[in-house]
């Protein structure tokens, strides 16, 4: 696999069963090399595969998000492509025939749409936009030529993609839109709270939503669940009262009277948190959590036909499966045996689409019946067969303190048994995340490069028991650099890994994670640090985790100490001899580039070889494929020089 197949693949996404059963319509997004942009299309296939019709043709102007009419007369969809109002709008294909046009005209922002049960009205999740409501175009012009200054005056001031958080920024409330007229109601009123993820009940008299609802909503992580009947001037009625997250993704049972939905951890596990299913009724009362027991993560409830269990995705150790837990005793039942990953899923009675995914195959759309995946989209099927794929195998480590450490290694493409390669150490960000048997692009471009690639879930990782998880709180880089090292021993060996040329990088936590074993130990002969850094005390206020901050560290007047056990990294960076690449964009306010400054001023200083690459106009995610192109070219570059070359006779 290289550079150009990595812009041949197709990303295949939202599924979304048809009323009847018999289509499915779903997301294609591919790259415009020539625009420099990824571009979004709706396809739709039969249920039997036979099947497969593209709809949209994106040149300019992407279009997702499609939904079915639950009268089954519409295929509707998101897009900002040009129509009587600007921004992004919801368009409507009628099943008979006929191009797409333009449903709604909000001049506001449109972040969610759905479809009353009788497919009369739209539920919008609309935040004001005080910029568009300025009087008249051409005051807006002369606006544009005097920027403004931005007053901040919250405690959670700033995000990443969102930018600057003021006074001025406004909520997503809920509003119902009549499909025949194109009124617009306002459904939820009061300015202060953002209303999330609204489902309406399947008797369409209800709407329930997840909001946070404290005093001062930026200084907590808590959400809850609320209903509201679904008309204007109706008083929203709270459900939860956990102090910690109450929301996800809600799903009501088949007779209005339950709502399922996810249950956090303790408000301090914010960033290690393990979601619980759970259920409360609609009419108030006491919730229960129903997998107390599975010590997994869940996500995505569904309720079955008949009411009497819910279908939630669970993350367990390298894959990610559907599962059935009953109503009843909360007993869970594993529906997917084969090791994967479902990305995302939906399901209209009997009928389940999820999008599936392995370690050598893109994802594509299925059908799940009879217990069993049965394919039905091909979008990378071509490409793949063109591809020479590196084997990824499950690898297990245990520690010098005595942690099972769980890992994937990927074999580079041609491996012999009894040959030593150079190998990666490529750490997955969170930490609350997961290396697991999906298509990873990285991993395949580094194995047709020659390279063994490590991908490590270390304590701190999802996957694994709460404990597992929450062991790491307060204490970053101690237990995960032991778990990675372990697990490259094992590697070394296993005979795979050639010791004298190792290296090590990632991006997010992956990145800070790289900083911290570079300073722990000088084995590897190459790193890469992306979007990372290695002094927490310097990052206070100036990234978006001041939550996270304040509950796990506390803050530096009261705990310095461990600001400055935690900031080895930089402290301590002449223990530093690794040569190390470090990246970021300059928009990025998840983890700001003034982490992989600091880093790479130390080591410049310290003169160890060292080079900064700043992308300009990108967040923590890249969106711009020439700079995600670079990128990978860099990781080739700086890999190769030390490591590819053979290690020099010992004399």
């Amino acid at each position: 696999m290289t550079l150009d197949d990595l812009f041949r693949l197709q990303d295949v996404g939202d599924p979304q069963v048809a009323p009847d059963g018999n289509w499915v319509a779903y997301t294609v997004s591919t790259i415009d090399t020539t625009a420099d942009k990824r571009l979004t299309d709706i396809w739709m296939v039969k249920w039997d595969g036979s099947e497969d019709i593209r709809l949209t043709y994106a040149h300019e102007n992407s279009a997702s998000t499609p939904r079915w009419s639950p009268d089954g007369k519409y295929l509707s969809f998101t897009s900002d492509r040009a129509g009587k109002t600007k921004g992004s709008q919801v368009w409507i294909l009628d099943r008979r025939g006929g191009e797409a046009h333009q449903l709604t005209d909000v001049k506001n922002h449109l972040s969610s749409y759905a479809w009353s049960p009788d497919s009369k009205k739209l539920l919008l999740g609309i935040a004001e936009d005080k910029e568009a409501a300025a009087s008249d175009a051409k005051d807006k012009e002369k606006d544009k030529e005097k920027p403004k200054p931005i007053v901040i005056d919250r405690y959670h001031y700033k995000q990443d993609v969102e930018g600057y958080i003021s006074s001025e920024t406004t909520p997503t409330l809920l509003y119902l839109f009549d499909v025949d007229t194109h009124k617009l109601e306002k459904l939820t009123t009061d300015t202060k709270y953002n209303e999330q993820n609204a489902v309406w009940s399947p008797d369409g008299t209800q709407i329930a939503y997840v909001s946070n609802h404290d005093p001062d909503p930026d200084r907590t992580t808590n959400s809850d669940v609320f209903v509201v009947e679904a008309k204007t001037n109706a008083t929203p009625k709270k459900l939860t009262t956990f102090e910690g997250q109450d929301g996800g993704r809600l799903a009501w049972s088949p007779d209005n009277k339950l709502i399922a939905y996810l249950h956090g951890s303790e408000p301090k596990y914010l960033e290690y948190n393990q979601s619980k299913l759970a259920v409360v009724p609609t009419a108030g009362g006491e919730p229960r959590v129903l997998t107390e027991k599975l010590d997994r993560a869940v996500s995505s409830p569904v309720f079955s036909e008949d009411g009497q269990s819910v279908t939630v995705l669970v993350t367990d150790d390298r894959s990610e499966y559907l599962a059935s837990v009953s109503l009843d005793d909360g007993s869970v039942k594993r529906l997917i045996d084969t090791p994967g990953t479902v990305v995302t899923r939906n399901q209209i009675g009997g009928h389940v689409a999820v999008v599936w995914t392995t370690d050598a195959a893109p994802g594509e759309v299925f059908a799940f019946e009879d217990s069993k995946l049965r394919k039905l989209t091909s979008h990378n099927d071509a490409l793949v067969t063109q591809l020479k794929l590196g084997e990824t195998r499950d690898l297990q480590a245990k520690t010098k303190d005595g942690a099972d450490v769980h890992a994937l290694l990927t074999l580079p493409v041609g491996y012999q048994s009894g040959q030593k390669y150079p190998m990666l150490l490529r750490i997955h960000g969170g930490p609350d995340a997961q290396d697991g048997h999906a298509f990873v692009p990285e991993r395949q471009l580094f194995a047709g490069r020659g390279y063994a690639v490590l991908n490590v879930n270390y304590r701190g990782s999802a996957g694994r028991s709460a404990a597992y998880q929450q062991i790491i709180f307060s204490d970053w880089g101690d237990k995960e650099v032991i778990d990675l090292l372990a697990s490259v021993d094992e590697a070394v060996k296993e005979g795979v890994a050639d010791p004298d040329r190792l290296g090590v990088g990632g991006w997010s936590y992956g990145g800070i994670l790289t900083d911290y074993t570079i300073a722990s130990t000088t084995r590897f002969r190459a790193a890469i640090s992306g979007a990372g850094m290695g002094n927490p005390l310097g990052f206070y206020g100036v990234d978006q985790y001041i939550i996270q901050y304040d509950q796990e560290l506390g803050p530096p007047w009261k705990n310095l100490d461990t600001y400055l056990k935690l900031g080895y990294p930089l402290l301590h960076a002449d223990r530093i001899k690794t040569p190390t690449l470090f990246m970021g964009g300059d928009k990025d306010f998840n983890v700001p580039l003034v982490g992989g400054e600091q880093m790479y001023q130390a080591l410049r200083s310290l003169n160890v070889p060292t080079e900064l690459v700043v992308y300009p106009g990108q967040f923590h995610g890249f969106t711009r494929p020439s700079f995600i192109r670079d990128r990978y070219q860099r990781y080739f570059d700086w890999y190769d020089k030390y490591l590819m070359p053979p290690p020099a006779a010992k004399k």
